[in-house]
């Protein structure tokens, strides 16, 4: 149960997730969705254990005039991640990098972008706590777009159930530190875990997602984050 759910398990990992936005603050009507597939490459390279993350966003954008809606790729992000532990805590920390690699200038930046992610997850015998910290800043691409400096934290709780169900909380908080935005929302989802006879581990879920706290408009209001997360037996 909990190696499925830990986003530092040294693991093939193949996920298919979709983050859909049901509104906004003060934009009436509007929704969006971006789906996202991500990987997860375990590898030791100069002998030191890591983790390589990458994430392609397949984005929706909201009905506004005057363009409307149109769904295209958004930007491409990897970060790669050193793993090693302190105390009751698996720590990952390492550099991160987003390409603009954006079919529609909706759908993405423009941006180069560079940072840090850091993760720290205590596995308990009752499920997992802990987070994801990131953080990017533009440093090239297009001088007609708003420079990026933005802040995210995912607080992470699974608590296990019996017949390999779950409950989980891990909404992702947002600032945008160069608008003066943020929006933190709250998540309640639930999970089920299965493995095949080729030893590959199924984990599905859903977490619908309510904003509790923000600052601006055009931030989200109600979110639906759900998925299908797959691990290979290496």
């Amino acid at each position: 149960m909990n190696a499925a759910n830990n986003p530092l398990q040294p693991s093939l990992g193949l996920n298919l997730q979709d983050a859909y936005t049901g509104s906004y603050y003060n934009l009436d009507d509007a929704d969006a969705n971006a789906f996202l597939l991500r990987g997860a490459i375990p590898h030791k390279l100069f002998g030191l254990p890591q983790l390589m993350r990458t994430t392609l966003p397949l984005v929706t954008t909201p009905n506004l005039a005057p363009d409307g809606r149109t769904t295209r790729m958004g930007d491409f992000n990897v970060f790669d991640v050193a793993l090693f532990k302190a105390g009751p805590f698996e720590m990952g920390i390492g550099p991160q990098l987003t390409a603009p690699t954006a079919g529609d200038s909706r759908t993405g930046t423009g941006k180069w972008q560079a940072g840090l992610a850091a993760l720290a997850i205590a596995p308990k015998a009752w499920g997992l706590i802990g987070g994801l910290v990131t953080w990017q800043h533009s440093f090239a691409g297009s001088g007609n777009r708003s420079t990026q400096n933005n802040l995210q934290v995912q607080p992470f709780f699974i608590y296990n159930l019996p017949r390999a169900w779950y409950f989980r909380s891990t909404a992702t908080w947002t600032w945008d530190l160069h608008a003066g935005t943020h929006y933190l929302p709250v998540g309640v989802g639930m999970g089920k875990i299965w493995k095949d006879r080729s030893g590959v581990t199924y984990n599905l879920f859903a977490e619908p997602q309510f904003t509790a706290a923000r600052e601006g408009d055009g931030v989200p209001q109600f979110q639906l984050f759900f998925g299908l997360n797959l691990q290979f037996p290496l």
